[in-house]
């Protein structure tokens, strides 16, 4: 049984998707999960599935169509705006508004839930901004335009700033898209490090479903019919990943714990 400190984010039979006045688009529904505090978690999925719809409504960014969701045991429509700020920290596949601004100003960008109306940074904050470019390997990138950067070093630096919001849970969207095979990998390994050294908790949707099931403690698997949550040993037992896609391509080895194309 886990214990409800331990539970980070948990959802009571949510339905997810759109509505207008004249209908209700569902995407997925009856989802049930608790991510534990501490955990590296992977969200994946088919294209198209609703990966992100799912993580826009837990983030508050998408209205719910029912259900509840409930962030460190506490509804997340009683959050005030402020609140989530400090609770949780976002890094989505938008653009950043301005690539003008330098790498060190980006991840200080972090520190707006803190700082005073003026935006002064104290010393504490100073010393917040500088662990986390330690922690992303970005120091010898501080003093770069955002423009100058690669995907990858961008993608670090927004994590980054993500950091130094620090939050308890810290969401991504797609953090490797656009990523070449070396990238993809450092990205989600530096996302299991931080993890390890902070026990805070990362949330991140992927297509690279091999390496999230190698690095993730717990992984949120999206079918048709239905949305699973359990650790990536326990979802292969199940048999889980050979629903994901129609088997005439595609097949899942349960010996490797990976994909593989039909010949």
């Amino acid at each position: 049984m886990k214990s409800a400190q331990h539970i980070m984010l948990k959802t009571e039979n949510l339905n997810i998707g759109y509505a207008s006045k004249k209908a209700e688009t569902v995407v997925a529904s009856n989802i049930n999960m608790a991510l534990q505090k501490g955990h590296l978690i992977g969200l994946v999925g088919a294209n198209g599935i609703g990966k992100s719809t799912l993580l826009r409504t837990l983030t508050s960014v998408q209205s719910k169509l029912s259900g509840a969701v409930f962030l460190k045991d506490k509804n997340l429509e009683t959050y005030s705006n402020a609140d989530l700020a400090r609770t949780m920290s976002l890094v989505l596949t938008e653009k950043i508004a301005s690539k003008n601004l330098s790498v060190y100003e980006l991840v200080a960008l972090g520190r707006q839930p803190y700082t005073n109306w003026v935006g002064n940074l104290s010393d504490n904050d100073l010393e917040v901004i500088n662990r986390a470019i330690t922690q992303t390997n970005i120091e010898t990138l501080k003093d770069k335009k955002c423009f100058e950067l690669s995907d990858g070093q961008l993608q670090k630096a927004l994590i980054a700033r993500a950091l130094a919001q620090n939050t308890d849970l810290i969401i991504l969207d797609e953090p490797t898209t656009h990523l070449d095979m070396y990238h993809k990998a450092y990205i989600l390994k530096l996302l299991q490090k931080l993890v390890k050294e902070t026990n805070k908790t990362i949330l991140f949707s992927s297509h690279e479903i091999d390496l999230a099931i190698q690095l993730c403690d717990t992984m949120v698997v999206m079918t048709k019919d239905s949305v699973i949550t359990d650790a990536p040993c326990n979802l292969i037992s199940k048999g889980v990943f050979e629903t994901l896609f129609p088997k005439d391509l595609i097949a899942f080895d349960n010996l490797s714990g990976s994909f593989r194309v039909k010949k």
